[in-house]
């Protein structure tokens, strides 16, 4: 049964493409995908998104993988589950057991391939044989000694490589043996077998800690979740030196995912959920506010544990919103007034409850938060639904929810969407920003004139260099910002640092407050100085603040800048992307004139000697230079 309906999706997949309906393609690979996820499935995915490339949204990445056991079966995989989340990578496989020679050797292949990011995936077996074999054959001296010598030699590695590249590393956690060389006796014991591979993996965090542009998968935790006597094939190991069991290659391929989501920039924004059979069991018209089923208790517990997963993604940053086909009225004092509820209305930053289609509904939802239609995430236990909404919103990443609602909650934590590499203060408040956001549309609805609303608005703007305070959400906006952002180039952490260090570049990030509140740091300009020119690298704004005339005093304070800095001109890029497109004209209806236009994009300068951008007289500006506030009017 099952290999008649891969083979009845995969014709569909190919009848579709014939067809050169593109959406309707990547939505039965991924049917495909759910129903097989073996590696011929894999195969047949990649294969077809050679094919789809040119005609949907993907985001391309340099992986290399570094590795000291056969990791090559897991590649097809990931490249597979990559392409259906919209990322596009291309691998490069180190040689085995040659991971130190290719970080130390800056003419190994790893250098020549140029990655974005790199995987340093290595078996406590191969790093560390004096801990792993023959533990109880050392003194506790000379296992200390064989993990600090090791520790030693990895961070020189790391620090080699961080001198030589700005790419993103992201490094395995070394794995407990599934019985220790002591037996019972070793969790008894400060300087145990597992505690000793525990120094090592602390020796991780200090060295994330100390180099730039590192991360940590638990490696010894994703074994425990896939079951520590489940994870190995001993005999592949003998045979080829492939130690995972083939059925867990997917997992170690999703945990990778976790990571190359956030580091690519493909992330969900919001979460949008159902109400009835998904945020609580029941029907609310049917059941009334007392039958719905939303309780510490089976069945209801099953309600809440979803909840409590999504309370956790608000407080990560992801905004929640409600689509649900509902009695608005009803469903809001359910929302409110059931005693089972985590969430609450303050919770929701939207809310469409009522009989439209669900792809409408989410429609409306991006608009009212200002968002991209593929920055959603639509999660329904109706299969009708999602299918719908995958057929209408190719875009929107809907998430299958098992039949069984006890694994709903597990579902949705598995989404790697929702992963972040950092938190920053804005997102631990997202949801009262977009609170107050609403709070500005209606204020604005209150004046007979946009004018008369800036000047009441009483917005302040302060502009700062990087710093390590705030480069953190300075590279989350690099990463994720797309509709004002002028070239869309996505620096990193590493990179910034090292623009920062030198003197040609100027890394500046703006933080806006008005009187509804603080709204958090929303822009960051990058401007490089050469021979009398000043070049704007990057130009973006959040999109809350987009319309709010915020571009132009930034604008204005990068002009008052350049002059300081003795340039004699101001220039910058625009280049187009597919959701860029409300900043085309930001340079043009400010004065500057088009020096280039090729393939790429435009060039736009501005003669500082013959050219005053204004700040808008409604704003108060504070620069770094100025040490003070600065009423624009005034500049």
């Amino acid at each position: 049964m099952k290999d008649s309906i891969s083979t009845g999706l995969r014709a569909e997949v190919d009848l579709q493409i014939a067809k050169e309906n593109w959406g309707m393609a990547k939505a039965a690979l991924h049917d495909l995908w759910r129903a097989e996820r073996t590696s011929s499935a894999a195969s047949f995915v990649i294969s077809r998104f050679e094919k789809l490339r040119p005609f949907v949204p993907l985001v391309g990445c340099r992986l290399a993988i570094l590795r000291s056991f056969t990791i090559e079966p897991a590649v097809p995989l990931l490249r597979a589950a990559a392409f259906l989340g919209g990322i596009d990578l291309s691998v490069h496989i180190g040689g085995f057991d040659n991971y130190a020679q290719q970080l130390l050797d800056p003419a190994s292949d790893l250098y020549a391939f140029g990655p974005e990011v790199v995987i340093l995936a290595l078996q406590t077996r191969d790093a560390l044989p004096a801990i792993w074999e023959g533990y109880s054959d050392r003194s506790s001296a000379e296992s200390d000694g064989a993990a600090a010598e090791f520790s030693g030699s990895l961070g020189q590695w790391l620090r080699t490589f961080r001198s030589r590249s700005n790419a993103h590393i992201l490094v395995h956690t070394f794995e407990k043996p599934t019985y220790a060389a002591a037996g019972i006796l070793d969790q008894q014991a400060a300087d145990g077998q597992a505690a000793t591979i525990q120094r090592v993996n602390g020796s991780l965090t200090d060295l994330q800690r100390e180099i730039s542009g590192i991360s940590i998968l638990d490696y010894d935790a994703l074994i425990s979740r896939c079951g520590r006597d489940k994870w190995h094939d001993e005999r592949k190991w003998l045979v080829m030196r492939m130690p995972i069991a083939a059925e867990n290659l997917l997992a170690l391929a999703h945990e990778w995912l976790r990571f190359l989501h956030p580091l690519t920039g493909k992330i969900g924004k919001v979460l949008v959920t159902d109400l009835d059979n998904t945020l609580w069991g029941g029907v609310l018209g049917e059941d009334g506010l007392n039958g719905i089923r939303l309780s510490r208790e089976y069945p209801g517990a099953a309600y809440l544990a979803l909840q409590r997963v999504l309370l956790d993604l608000n407080n990560r940053g992801i905004l929640l919103a409600i689509a649900s086909k509902n009695n608005s009225e009803e469903a809001l004092r359910a929302i409110e007034e059931h005693p089972g509820m985590l969430l609450r209305r303050r919770h929701f930053a939207a809310m469409e409850v009522n009989w439209n289609s669900k792809a409408e509904s989410l429609r409306r939802i991006a608009v009212e938060l200002n968002v991209g239609i593929d920055s959603l995430v639509f999660v329904d236990d109706n299969p009708v639904e999602r299918q719908n909404v995958r057929l209408e919103l190719p875009e929107v990443t809907v998430i299958e929810l098992p039949p069984d609602a006890m694994a709903y909650a597990r579902a949705v934590r598995e989404c790697p969407l929702f992963e972040r590499l950092s938190l920053s203060s804005e997102d631990r408040v997202r949801a009262t920003l977009y609170s107050q956001q609403q709070d500005r549309r209606e204020f604005e609805k209150s004046h007979a004139s946009l004018e008369e609303f800036y000047q009441s608005l009483e917005q302040k703007i302060e502009i700062s260099r990087l710093s390590g305070s705030n480069l953190a959400r300075v590279v989350q906006l690099i990463q994720k910002t797309n509709q004002f952002n002028l070239t869309t180039r996505r620096h990193n952490a590493v990179e910034l640092e090292r623009l920062v260090a030198d003197p040609a570049w100027r890394v500046y990030a703006a933080q806006v407050a008005d009187r509804f509140g603080d709204n958090g740091l929303v822009g960051v300009c990058i401007t490089r100085h050469s021979a009398r020119i000043c070049e704007i690298d990057t130009f973006l704004l959040s999109c809350r603040v987009i319309g709010r005339t915020v571009e132009d005093a930034i604008l204005h304070f990068l002009v008052e800048e350049a002059k300081a800095q003795g340039a004699s001109r101001l220039q910058g890029w625009f280049l187009p992307t597919r959701k860029n497109a409300p900043a085309e004209k930001f340079y043009e209806m400010r004065g500057f004139q088009l020096v280039e236009r090729n393939d790429s994009g435009a060039l736009w300068g501005l003669d500082l000697a013959n050219a005053a951008v204004a700040c808008p007289p409604w704003i108060a500006l504070t620069t770094p230079r100025s040490a003070r506030v600065e009423e624009c009017a005034h500049a």
